[in-house]
């Protein structure tokens, strides 16, 4: 009569053991990384277009140079972040540097589908996209597109942008 341990050691049943642990050990490692990004969709329309016409209106006057409707559109209380150049939080300075800066050197371009709009209650909306920057005085340096986030509140009627996050 074999014994237990020619049993278990020879034969199929010790090659169909380590197969089973094999399998399970792999598909609990790779359970995590098997789900997939679910893809955005807005859970209130008429938000997101309204986010998407601020942005609009925000980035036309960026583009053009319209320093006041870019500070009717900042919120006194803005807190710019910007990876490379960190925080600003004087409306007026940054309003200052964007005429020094950008003003007819730098147009940004939304890159098209990349907005999303993610509302928040007794507040006003996340905005998240991507765009690229086009310098004028750097004309053949190709233009990468890098993520923004801008924190839109409501408030009267009105909205206004008290946080933007800025990454390239």
């Amino acid at each position: 009569m074999d014994s237990f341990f020619d049993f278990f050691f020879k034969g199929n049943f010790f090659m169909k053991l380590l197969t089973l642990l094999y399998t399970l050990l792999i598909s609990w490692f790779t359970g995590a990384q098997t789900h997939e990004i679910p893809k955005y969709k807005s859970s209130d329309i008429n938000l997101y277009n309204q986010i998407v016409k601020m942005d609009a209106t925000y980035f036309t006057a960026y583009n053009k140079c319209d320093l006041k409707t870019q500070s009717d559109i900042l919120s006194n209380d803005i807190e710019f972040f910007h990876d490379k150049g960190g925080l600003s939080t004087s409306k007026k300075e940054i309003i200052k540097s964007i005429k020094k800066n950008i003003c007819n050197k730098v147009k940004r371009t939304l890159i098209k589908g990349s907005i999303e709009v993610y509302p928040i209650k007794d507040y006003g909306a996340i905005e998240i996209g991507y765009h690229t920057f086009f310098n004028k005085k750097e004309p053949t340096v190709k233009s990468v597109p890098s993520k923004f986030i801008a924190v839109w509140k409501k408030e009267n009627n009105k909205w206004t942008m008290t946080k933007v996050i800025s990454l390239h």
